[in-house]
């Protein structure tokens, strides 16, 4: 294995690492404090060094139960440890930030889109985009898997269902970056944690790349509502069930969460999931003996790489969860990526299994309404790359250190050079 692959998966090491630190996730997943905190402490109270603080929920079953209910874990009032005043969640709102039926009137606009269904009549496309990808980075010999391989497939099948012109990808997903990488220097030099934020404070995630994709948005939204096409941006401005369209505030906001997410959590389950085949030779050499297990590969990576790591809620109301009392007011906060190596649900889920039946996993969410409206689109695109690239996996080699991501919320290879040899 790949010490960078040891350092991510592990439960061994420093059991008392602080979760809330964006520094402590360079090294990769803090597992053996999770281990900790589901055996020992499984809704225990987080400090935090700018914030009061919060209940970490760490166990699968919990997870699930506390999602679900979402009258009393509301997401109005914040979905990332990130305390806002009211003026600021109103500025910075989209659905995430929203219950039914809010949540669902505007989840309803697209959610046409994204289907099963509809994302299975994607894939043709999305093979097309695959090889031109694979086409551009394997005749180079030694490449950076994440640059010129996982943020490219994505990038460009995001940008065709905006309906953005070719020229305009690489920029919205260096937008997307800066605001999912708002506390990583590499994307951004306002980060969050290091520098004065305040001007931006109503713009999505604290961004000033919100303000440049607010600008990009109304420019998209001027050119729909005289020409309107069949993508995304024109349905977000179809009038929604109760007749009215969404504000221009509205808009903006879900434009922006569209690049933001759009990208970055695919790109990074693709490259921590390529990682696992590669740490693990017996499971990839299953995988290219038996193909059919593609799909199963491709759920297993997606829990292995849980990258989205947490959602937070809050108490609406007082609560008492596994003796502990959460009071009404109280930031709580669901980790998925504790939750997806819980063995109480996964049977030694420190073991990379392509067979793993059945992997209820919790990377799109599970148990409420806030499930990723793009699960299905994400699953035929990492279930795509592995299999263009199943005549060159064997022959896929990691040679150099992993760069990871700095955060605390999106788990992420940002950085990994191979080589086909």
């Amino acid at each position: 294995m790949t010490t960078a692959a040891l350092q991510a998966t592990q439960p061994t090491g420093d059991r008392w690492l602080d979760i809330t630190d964006p520094d402590v996730y360079r090294a990769g997943v803090p597992h053996a404090t999770f281990k900790r905190l589901r055996d020992e402490d499984p809704v225990s109270w987080t400090e935090e060094r700018d914030g009061r603080g919060f209940w970490s929920i760490t166990r699968y079953q919990d997870i699930i139960a506390l999602n679900r209910d979402f009258r009393t874990f509301t997401s109005e009032a914040g979905i990332r440890l990130e305390e806002m005043d009211a003026e600021e969640l109103e500025a910075r709102k989209t659905m995430m930030e929203m219950d039914p039926p809010e949540h669902t009137r505007l989840r309803r606009l697209v959610q046409g889109g994204f289907t099963r269904r509809t994302v299975q009549t994607y894939e043709d496309g999305i093979r097309t985009l695959a090889r031109a990808v694979l086409d551009e980075a394997l005749p180079k010999g030694r490449f950076d898997l994440v640059t010129d391989v996982a943020r490219q497939l994505p990038m460009r099948m995001l940008g065709r269902l905006l309906g953005a012109p070719e020229e305009d990808y690489g920029y919205l997903v260096d937008r997307g970056d800066a605001m999912i990488g708002n506390t990583d220097p590499e994307f951004t030099e306002h980060v969050v944690d290091q520098t004065d934020t305040a001007e931006f404070r109503l713009m999505p995630f604290r961004s000033p790349a919100g303000v440049e994709l607010f600008e990009y948005a109304q420019r998209m939204a001027d050119d729909r509502r005289e020409n309107p096409k069949d993508d995304v941006i024109t349905k977000m401005l179809a009038p929604t069930m109760d007749g009215e369209p969404l504000t221009d505030l509205e808009f903006k906001n879900f434009f922006a969460l569209m690049v933001a997410a759009g990208n970055d959590t695919t790109r990074y389950s693709m490259v921590g999931g390529l990682v696992a085949l590669l740490d693990h030779p017996d499971q990839l050499q299953l995988l290219l003996e038996r193909p059919e297990l593609t799909q199963s590969a491709v759920e297993e990576m997606l829990r292995w790489t849980s990258v989205t790591m947490h959602f937070r809620r809050t108490a609406t109301k007082e609560v008492e969860v596994h003796g502990r009392t959460i009071r009404e007011g109280d930031k709580v906060v669901l980790w998925w990526i504790s939750g997806d190596h819980d063995e109480r649900q996964f049977p030694d889920p420190f073991r990379f299994d392509i067979t793993r039946d059945p992997n209820e996993h919790l990377a799109f969410g599970r148990g409420g309404p806030h499930r990723c409206i793009g699960e299905w689109l994400a699953r035929v695109e990492i279930k795509v790359l592995l299999e263009e690239l199943r005549p060159q996996l064997d022959r896929l080699r990691i040679v150099g250190p992993a760069q990871r991501l700095r955060s605390n919320f999106i788990s992420g290879i940002k950085h990994l050079p191979v080589e086909v040899s």
